[in-house]
């Protein structure tokens, strides 16, 4: 029966990861793996995540399940980070864990299907796994440009695809830090796409994956929150592997917002079921350890204190590549403007492949760079190399 399957294409990130490791050039640089970095090229445990899990190893008193909804004391302690202070948004939201981000939107995108929903719009270039899941689901995807030849939203886009759109279909938006193109929308781009949902009942789900990676946690979910203010009804999905650096724990949570009770309290029932038929129960211990450093104000100022060291850390090489101005055919300004660990470069496959091979910096096919891969001691080689390249 095995001899039935196709084989698939390796995964081309994965497959530069091993190039990466074989190169034994002391200057090489990787901006291809999706991960924070420090200027000494670490991805370090949080030390507010470290407080956390001794607490565990010292109280945790059981391993037993959790239920299918997970942490519950996780997904409420998040809540007002993302939602504001009216959290529950009047009773009408509720949420449950899942195994990362992943998990969540594979779980929202499952879910509209279940509900009706018979396709989604969404920005492209976005996160490769987007297309994947919803191809995995067979949810059609109808595609739309997110990025501007000049490194700025296609705000006329998005707004001719919502009032498109039969209230049948879905749109999906990064709440922030836009993967792979860092490109976001401004507030009153998100007051005009929020007014556009409701006039069409297009149904939106927002993927949060980058919280607090832009420009501060309020700040980065302000477009988010406007949205909400305004729809009936939403899915969220929200990752903590990123900005508590827990990619290894799967870390997430997925959100619903709904009309009223009796329609929440369905839609949950119905996330339960294929959260259930998915995963069965979420992994404990990265939400358990998120769990009490928010219910710990002085685990809470530790964790922001190092979400705020990334921020600025990321916002620092931003400004730098922005200083340098055009490399070659590459005009680098555009990109102190966008925002979180991603960005796209205008280059071809070729040119990839040349900065790959003769300066040894490595990035994925498309172009797009990991800033955090970039530090003050090696941004001078980078834009050099760039200019060499494309000139």
């Amino acid at each position: 029966m095995l001899n039935r399957l196709e084989a698939q294409s390796p995964d081309a990130l994965l497959a530069l990861i091993k190039m990466h490791a074989a190169d034994d050039r002391p200057d090489k640089i990787d901006l291809g793996v999706g991960v924070y970095r420090t200027g000494q090229g670490d991805t370090p445990v949080f030390a507010a995540i470290k407080a956390a899990e001794q607490i565990l190893v010292d109280e945790q008193d059981s391993k037993s399940y959790l239920g299918p909804e997970g942490d519950i004391g996780f997904v409420n302690a998040l809540m007002p980070y993302i939602f504001g202070e009216n959290a529950t948004m009047g009773g009408r939201l509720a949420g449950m864990q899942t195994p990362g981000g992943t998990g969540a939107v594979r779980l929202a995108v499952a879910l509209a299907q279940k509900a009706g929903m018979t396709k989604l719009h969404m920005g492209t270039p976005s996160w490769p796994n987007h297309a994947q899941i919803l191809g995995d689901i067979d949810l059609e995807m109808v595609p739309f440009e997110h990025a501007n030849p000049d490194g700025t939203a296609n705000v006329e886009a998005v707004l001719s695809a919502i009032r498109g759109a039969a209230p049948d279909e879905g749109v999906l938006l990064h709440g922030c830090c836009h993967n792979p193109t860092g490109i976001d929308y401004s507030s009153a781009e998100w007051d005009v796409i929020g007014d556009a949902i409701v006039e069409t009942g297009i149904f939106p789900i927002i993927d949060t994956a980058y919280h607090g990676l832009g420009h501060g946690l309020d700040e980065d979910v302000a477009g988010l929150r406007s949205v909400l203010a305004k729809v009936p009804e939403a899915f969220i999905c929200y990752s903590c592997d990123k900005n508590f650096g827990m990619y290894r724990d799967r870390v997430g949570a997925f959100y619903i917002l709904a009309d009223g009770q009796e329609t929440l309290d369905k839609a949950f029932s119905n996330a339960n079921a294929l959260a259930r038929a998915s995963w069965s129960m979420p992994p404990d211990h990265g939400a358990a350890a998120v769990r009490l450093i928010l219910r710990d104000s002085e685990l809470t100022l530790k964790w922001q204190d190092e979400l705020e060291q990334m921020r600025n850390r990321m916002r620092q090489v931003r400004d730098t590549l922005a200083e340098a101005g055009v490399a070659g055919s590459v005009d680098l300004a555009p990109l102190g403007t966008q925002n979180g660990l991603f960005s796209v470069l205008p280059v071809s496959k070729e040119q990839v492949a040349q900065l790959r091979e003769d300066h040894g910096i490595y990035m994925a096919g498309s172009g797009r760079i990991n800033i955090a891969g970039l530090t003050m001691g090696n941004i001078e080689k980078f834009v050099n190399a760039i200019a060499e390249v494309t000139g």
